[in-house]
């Protein structure tokens, strides 16, 4: 059975690679993206700056010139009416949504003793702000909720009875120290899917969570690598289409027994 998708953050990395890959099997994705003008800074590596910049179209073009069904919307997550205009767009090109997965991050690095310009890998560090809080937690927490909201709406309306919902989180038990504000965010939103999973589970909706390894998104130094290779929790660097090949699983009729799960890849 083919399904209709959002894929949020969709225009480079893991989210690019997971609308590609639904599409690869037939889903009908709309990839959500946001351009974002990333400043200078000798910590993070140009590529990863440019990916930041691109729009979902090169992602489009490639879905539709191997046979798929793709198109784009650019959509700033911290806007409350975004959600639902997403869900508009869907549904005019492909028909009712029963795919969601919440990729988009707000991400920044920030730290509550910010008394350097730098973090441990050399990348631009800011204190705990107003500012900094609002768009971390604009992207990752409530996007993400009023994205799950909107779907549970429509899908209980129309009398669904298969849905699935996956989003991605780096948060840990101690937090996430020289990114607090993300990592509180991506905790935030692994309790809203969590107990979407729970309230959703009657309208044949099942809700996960994917913690990624690290992932080359053009982001990854020989700094980065060095850390990895000398953590005893990490095992190696991955590529995005590795990520998105366990999503697209998830977000398949084979895991229908999977649900309520913070997956951690390793």
């Amino acid at each position: 059975m083919r399904h209709t998708a959002i894929v949020t953050g969709a225009n480079h990395g893991i989210g690019a690679a997971v609308a590609k890959a639904l599409a690869r099997r037939g889903d009908a994705v709309l990839c959500a993206w946001y351009r974002v003008d990333d400043p200078d800074d000798p910590g993070t590596p140009q590529a990863y700056r440019d990916n930041r910049a691109l729009t979902g179209a090169a992602v489009v073009s490639e879905i539709t010139a191997a046979g798929g069904r793709a198109a784009d919307a650019e959509a700033d997550l911290t806007d409350p009416s975004a959600p639902a205009a997403l869900f508009d767009a869907a549904e005019r090109a492909f028909g009712p949504v029963d795919v969601l997965v919440n990729n988009a991050t707000g991400w920044l690095a920030d730290s509550f003793a910010a008394s350097s310009s730098a973090d441990r890998l050399g990348r631009a560090l800011a204190p705990v702000s107003a500012e900094g809080w609002r768009q971390q937690f604009g992207v990752d927490a409530l996007g993400a909720a009023l994205l799950i909201a909107e779907f549970a709406r429509r899908h209980i309306a129309r009398g669904g009875t298969w849905g699935r919902i996956v989003g991605l989180t780096s948060a840990a038990e101690l937090g996430f120290p020289e990114e607090v504000s993300y990592g509180a965010a991506k905790a935030a939103q692994e309790n809203y899917t969590m107990s979407a999973s729970v309230e959703l589970a009657p309208h044949g909706i099942t809700a996960n969570m994917v913690h990624p390894p690290v992932t080359d998104t053009g982001w990854v130094t020989d700094a980065v690598r060095e850390f990895v290779d000398k953590s005893p929790a990490l095992v190696h660097v991955s590529s995005p289409d590795e990520v998105a090949d366990v999503i697209a699983y998830l977000a398949s009729d084979a895991a229908a027994l999977i649900t309520g799960n913070v997956i951690t890849l390793r």
